[in-house]
């Protein structure tokens, strides 16, 4: 299924001069949402995950059911102070400034195979912080995918692992 016709352009979002894309409608559409969750098990299964990890917040929209399609463990990676009990925290550069994500201090076991996800690969800033935080926690982190690749941000250079993405602009 073509998953295009169900992501809505939203300009000047979240402030003027962005194009923004929305998968509401993808959410929204019951056929549509099992095709994306279809596809990207298609794209993911090769990597024999045993962990997905899904990066705040929409990413925890792709990653949960897409872990119960694979049989596997799904976890978060959260912003600062979101998650209870011991955490294992990540700080990165962005453009102007710093950010830091945590995952749960017993989120993935030594040797791990994961699988990162979100919902869209923009800068890939967020995403490389996942791979760093995971690699740091003794994950072997085999993949990322999204269902959105924004190629004109080259945020697939970011990553040092074999990325996925349904849809591209």
């Amino acid at each position: 299924m073509d998953l295009k016709p169900f992501i809505r352009d939203v300009q000047d979002f979240p402030k003027p001069g962005i194009l923004f894309r929305d998968i509401s409608p993808l959410l929204a559409d019951k056929d549509a949402w099992r095709a994306t969750i279809k596809q990207l098990a298609d794209l993911v299964r090769p990597y024999k995950p045993e962990m997905l990890a899904g990066i705040e917040s929409r990413g925890f929209l792709v990653t949960a059911p897409l872990a119960l399609e694979l049989g596997c463990g799904f976890m978060m990676v959260r912003k600062r102070g979101k998650l209870p009990g011991g955490t294992i925290p990540h700080t990165y550069s962005l453009e102007y400034g710093t950010d830091t994500i945590e995952i749960q201090d017993n989120a993935v076991k030594k040797g791990q195979r994961v699988v990162i996800l979100d919902d869209v690969l923009a800068t890939g800033g967020t995403l490389a912080a996942a791979v760093s935080l995971l690699r740091k926690a003794g994950g072997d982190v085999r993949a990322a995918a999204c269902i959105i690749e924004l190629t004109f941000l080259d945020g697939r250079k970011r990553v040092d692992l074999p990325f996925e993405a349904l849809v591209q602009y």
